[in-house]
């Protein structure tokens, strides 16, 4: 595993359903194309598997 991941968001939330929109939130991604540098952990990694389809995921 690596030690950071960077996440990126690259759908709009807006339409998406509330638990989901909060996940987005919780990562830390406001706008479209907006990222942020997580660590890598379990939290982060369920977090990111549950709004998959809405971020793009880089390991740093």
């Amino acid at each position: 595993m690596a030690d950071k991941l960077k996440v990126t968001l690259i759908k709009s939330p807006i339409a998406a359903v509330p638990k989901n929109r909060k996940t987005v939130a919780a990562l830390g991604l406001r706008k479209l194309n907006s990222s942020n540098v997580l660590p890598d952990n379990d939290a982060v990694r369920g977090m990111i598997r549950h709004v998959s389809h809405m971020v793009k995921v880089e390991e740093l």
